[in-house]
């Protein structure tokens, strides 16, 4: 799908360096070899997951909550900090566009968010099947 590879590990069997033998060409060679077996493997979409910190009145907790998980969001906890709530989540990036906006709206401008990132996780299989589809899709455009 046009995607970069990450963490891919592969193993040289009967390999070795040689001054006479061995060349550039030989090792593009081998690493062509290899890239090609990616076909046959299992590999799967990843995608940034960011700790996201929610600070809003009482009052908007049940939209927060509600639109966390419409983002695909993990509620991971809720607290009390000087008079608000604060909602902690692990949201895909993905999922945080227009975010600041949407809070904007849902709290009447009394919201504010923190997100840094915090791991890479498995795309589900069906989000996985539609980004790929969309990547296709844009790439038979531009051709």
């Amino acid at each position: 799908a046009g995607f970069p590879v990450v963490g891919l590990t592969a193993q040289l069997y009967d390999g070795g360096y040689h001054p006479v033998d061995s060349s550039e060409m030989a090792f593009k060679t081998a690493a062509r070899l290899a890239f090609k077996q990616l076909t046959g493997a299992s590999p799967v979409l990843l995608e940034p997951i960011y700790h996201v910190e929610v600070m809003v009145p009482d009052e908007y907790m049940g939209d927060i909550i509600g639109d966390m998980n419409k983002r695909r969001g993990r509620v991971m906890g809720m607290d009390q900090v000087d008079g608000l709530q604060r909602v902690t989540a692990e949201v895909p990036q993905g999922e945080m566009f227009k975010y600041a906006t949407d809070l904007r709206s849902m709290t009447q401008a009394r919201g504010s968010f923190t997100m840094r990132f915090e791991r890479y996780e498995q795309v589900p299989e069906a989000d996985a099947k539609k980004i790929i589809e969309s990547s296709k899709r844009e790439e038979e455009d531009e051709d």
